[in-house]
């Protein structure tokens, strides 16, 4: 029985692990997608969308009927007496007996009082006053505006969002196609290393038998500590590479991920050059539709002070019931209640402010007129940044092809060199050379492939392209 036990605990801690540590398969596309759902930005954009929609909700609130309650109760601990002037009752000795009977005072313990006044006590040691108010809004020319500013923000959250999107579409290009570098160079560099090492032992063995010199070992000796070292150092960045995507997508900085894309494949497929010739319209472009519903909070900003010259009108309804008593009678059926009810209007005139008023709306039309240079500097700031992205990725490919062609013809020249170190016709330092430049060249290509891609990206930024979902 024990035997059964351990064995379904351990097929079961089994498949936990196995369930934990199953990495994700994502080709670029999807790692895009990804993205756009989990990354924490978009996450956030999209719950400001959420905000500003109870935002223009709460706003919008204020103009409907406000209904609120309210229960007072109060209990004297001591009762303020009041003095009332003696001349305005027809017996006075009368009034005075009654008033030493009231507070059972004899005249020796009556309280003195300025001659001619009675102290008298109002109303019972407690009272209980409960009421419900219906308020109504009828005019109110900022809740107008505010209505409005509330749209224009949950507009602008919108927007936000969408350029959040494009934002997190590039960065996961970027973030990808920084892994894949890694990846081809850390091939690039075990296999330069392999040849190397080969290299170098078969330079030993001629060195063995006396057809070249000890500096011929040593310059192949310090090649391969160097690319040892680039290869330790690219092993290091590449996990850094993956915990940046991981970033980028939203995900926990060590979920292992198998990209599904390749570099070269990647390369080729971002390769085109109709979006060079792509019309640009600034107007679709969202930085301008942000930067206009900039301008247009900052109108609404100038007619709200504008507003607040205007008068107010409200109206309410209030209905309640007050009991007294000298004990905590409240709850009891017998307990008296005397209701009450009340329909007021109130109008607000505002008059004068000592300018405060005019001052604040000359401030918001200067917000407003900077608003409009804004709108004007990111018009033509676009027309520059696609101009600059088409050239910047028509550029990106030109080197991707001169350094494809480059990296076979160093390769080429690298195997001529070796062929003649090795037969004794080029010296250590030829060889060098010819390997430098090709190391050089491999990077190149890699970088060059890398570029077309985040090119291509910041293109489709500047252009506006939407998301493939």
């Amino acid at each position: 029985m024990k035997k059964i036990i351990l064995v379904c605990l351990s097929t079961c801690f089994f498949l936990i692990t196995n369930a934990q540590e199953k990495p994700k398969k994502l080709s670029l596309n999807e790692a895009i997608k990804f993205a756009i759902e989990n990354s924490y930005n978009t996450k956030a954009s999209k719950n400001d969308i959420k905000s500003a929609e109870e935002k223009v909700w709460e706003t919008t609130s204020t103009g409907l009927p406000q209904i609120s309650a309210a229960v007072d109760y109060q209990n004297f601990l001591k009762q303020p007496v009041s003095l009332l002037p003696a001349a305005a009752f027809d017996n006075t000795s009368a009034v005075v007996e009654t008033v030493e009977d009231y507070f059972g005072l004899t005249a020796s313990s009556t309280p003195s009082v300025p001659e001619g006044f009675l102290p008298l006590t109002f109303g019972t040691k407690q009272n209980i006053n409960a009421s419900v108010t219906l308020r109504q809004l009828l005019f109110d020319g900022s809740y107008l505006v505010g209505l409005q500013a509330s749209r224009t923000f949950l507009k602008i959250s919108k927007q936000a969002n969408e350029k959040t999107e494009l934002q997190t579409r590039e960065a996961v290009i970027n973030a990808y196609g920084n892994v894949l570098v890694t990846e081809n160079s850390i091939v690039i560099l075990e296999k330069n290393i392999k040849v190397l090492k080969k290299n170098l032992n078969d330079a030993k063995k001629i060195y063995e038998n006396g057809f070249n010199e000890e500096e011929d070992i040593e310059q192949l000796e310090i090649t391969l500590g160097n690319l040892k070292n680039q290869l330790n150092s690219v092993l290091r960045m590449k996990v850094i590479a993956y915990q940046m995507l991981n970033i980028s997508l939203g995900t926990p900085i060590e979920t292992k991920i198998i990209l599904t894309d390749s570099l070269d494949s990647l390369a080729e497929s971002n390769i085109n050059l109709g979006l060079v010739s792509e019309t640009f319209n600034y107007s679709n472009h969202i930085d301008f539709k942000i930067a206009e519903n900039d301008r247009e909070s900052k109108r609404l900003l100038m007619r709200l002070e504008q507003s607040k010259a205007l008068p107010s009108l409200s109206a309410f309804v209030n209905y309640g019931a007050q009991a007294n008593s000298d004990t905590f009678s409240f709850l009891k059926s017998d307990q008296n209640w005397y209701n009450s009810s009340l329909l007021g209007v109130s109008l607000n005139i505002p008059i004068f402010s000592s300018f405060g008023r005019a001052s604040k709306t000359k401030q918001a039309k200067i917000a407003l007129e900077t608003a409009d240079f804004r709108l004007e500097e990111t018009k033509q700031r676009l027309n520059l940044l696609a101009r600059k992205a088409k050239s910047e990725y028509q550029l990106s490919i030109e080197n991707y092809n001169t350094a494809k062609k480059n990296v076979g013809l160093a390769e080429r020249i690298e195997k001529k060199q070796r062929i003649k170190f090795f037969e004794g016709i080029s010296s250590s330092f030829d060889l060098l050379q010819a390997q430098n430049q090709l190391y050089s060249q491999q990077q190149n290509y890699i970088q060059s492939m890398l570029n077309v891609i985040a090119k291509k990206a910041t293109l489709e930024n500047a252009l506006n392209l939407p998301i493939k979902k």
